[in-house]
């Protein structure tokens, strides 16, 4: 957390030395929220990573489950197709014992035949089908037990960064709302630099002391000009290589700085 040993008039603008601190303010309260976060590491991502992996395993199992159960439909018909093709022939084979003539016994021949075709294709359709199913029986298990290890990781994963969350929240939460109301000393444009330059910057540093007459984000030497006018507070100077606010040690002993 940081804060400022001094208050703004609200009476007044304030002052470029009050939009210093104010900015040198909002750099340690948000470097001490990046540490924070950092502590949660890559957890949010893989959590999510593990959600979204979770979710595409469970609809493949539910489309497993439809095309097993479509398959079984089919098993189930294709029985019925032969039960029903017996039971013509039993019909078939009693009706050519009582014909009259040749004919008749050719045209029930023929419907014998026929029926017999029916059942030989109705037993290749339920060899197929117990061979579908036993492969889709087969896939819908590995994809259980990669789901059922999916939500192990995943469960071990959330308590982990649940117990992290408890730790930092309040923290976290107290820091955002110091950070706000440090805002609010700023001028809306240099807010946004600011957030442009922390955006873009690795350590995400966008005020930073000026340290043996060099930037303390890029490390560049300043010019003994340039030191001397950052020391008056003046004017907020920019480091002319990567665009960061500097302030001198004037500003950062105002400024004072406890971390948890």
């Amino acid at each position: 957390m940081a804060e400022t040993k001094t208050k703004k008039s609200t009476e007044a603008p304030a002052t470029v030395e009050e939009r210093l601190l104010a900015l040198y303010t909002l750099q340690q309260i948000d470097s001490r929220i990046d540490e924070i976060r950092t502590v949660r590491g890559e957890l949010p991502l893989e959590v999510q990573d593990l959600e979204d992996e979770i979710g595409g395993l469970e609809t493949r199992i539910s489309n497993i489950n439809e095309e097993i159960s479509g398959v079984e439909q089919d098993h189930a018909k294709q029985k019925n197709t032969i039960e029903e093709s017996k039971a013509l022939i039993k019909k078939y084979e009693d009706q050519q014992n009582k014909v009259r003539n040749n004919r008749e016994f050719d045209s029930l021949t023929k419907e014998l035949e026929y029926q017999n075709l029916e059942i030989q294709l109705a037993e290749k359709r339920i060899k197929e089908a117990d061979f579908g199913i036993t492969s889709k029986k087969e896939i819908l298990a590995a994809a259980q037990e990669k789901l059922d290890s999916r939500g192990a990781d995943l469960k071990h994963k959330k308590d982990e960064l649940d117990g992290i969350i408890a730790e930092t929240q309040k923290d976290e939460e107290s820091l955002l709302k110091k950070s706000k109301k440090a805002e609010k000393v700023i001028e809306e444009r240099l807010v946004r630099a600011y957030t442009r330059v922390r955006t873009n910057a690795r350590n995400g540093l966008a005020v930073v002391r000026v340290e043996r007459d060099a930037c303390g984000g890029c490390f560049n030497k300043i010019p003994p000009q340039r030191t001397l006018d950052i020391s008056t507070h003046k004017k907020i100077i920019v480091c002319e290589h990567c665009g960061r606010i500097l302030v001198d040690d004037t500003i950062h002993d105002q400024v004072v700085v406890t971390k948890k």
